[in-house]
Formats: C-alpha cells, structure tokens, sequence
C-alpha cells in the first residue's frame, strides 16, 4: 500500500492500536520510522521495537506501554510536519510540548532526535511530531 505521508501512517496506526489495548502493533519499516521508535523507547512511551527484515521493506514491531491501570502511556500524538507544509524550526525557536512535559520529535542534520537534546547540541530541523 502507497502512502502519501509515512510518519502519519506509523502514529495513526500507534494510536489506534493503543485504543483497542493491543500489546504490539506492526508497521512497514524505514530508517526514518525506526529512529522515531528508538526515540520514543528512549523517552519511555513504547516499551520495545524491532525490525524484522525480509526481501521486501521489512517490518518494525512495537510493543505498547500501559500503566498499572491499563491507560496507555501515549496521551496525545500530533504530526507536525506534513507533506504539504514542512515545519522548520531553529535551534533558538525549538517548541516546548505541554511546557516541557511532553516531547518534539525534530529530523536534523545530525539525526532523529528530541527537542530536548536538539537545544543541548544548538540545531535545528524539521519539527516531525509531538507527543505527550
């Protein structure tokens, strides 16, 4: 299956399978698909990933995290950057996620990384996703 916008893809099919309470969701893989897992897992809201290859694409599994309760750790995935409106931002104008509870996710030139760590390091780059 063709899609126009991968990333939206991966984070529609995150949150829907965290809203029916699966413990593993399985997406096409991609380099970029497989350092936003590697960010999220950093950051504590999936508990693993793995990429499973074959001949074709290859697969990136995700195990989902829930708390005590049941609710899922991800409250709220908003895609910033689409295709049709690229969102750049500099490292000074780098945007806080619900005052700094959340995270942004940036593609720059020296990777996938979060907002956190991109104003650490002084870069900027295309704001991908936010998550909280």
């Amino acid at each position: 299956m063709n899609t126009t916008d991968p990333v939206a893809d991966m984070i529609t099919r995150i949150r829907n399978a965290q809203k029916a309470k699966h413990d593993v969701v399985a997406i096409p893989a991609s380099k970029l698909k497989i350092a936003i897992a590697m960010v999220l897992q950093q950051e504590g809201f999936i508990r693993a990933f793995k990429c499973i290859r074959d001949n074709k694409q290859g697969v990136l599994k995700i195990a989902l995290k829930y708390n005590e309760n049941g609710a899922a750790t991800i409250h709220e995935v908003i895609r910033k950057s689409t295709a049709s409106r690229r969102y750049y931002v500099g490292a000074e104008k780098i945007p806080f996620v619900r005052n700094g509870f959340g995270v942004a996710v940036l593609s720059t030139s020296q990777g996938v990384m979060t907002c956190r760590e991109a104003r650490k390091r002084k870069v900027g780059g295309e704001v991908l996703l936010s998550i909280y």
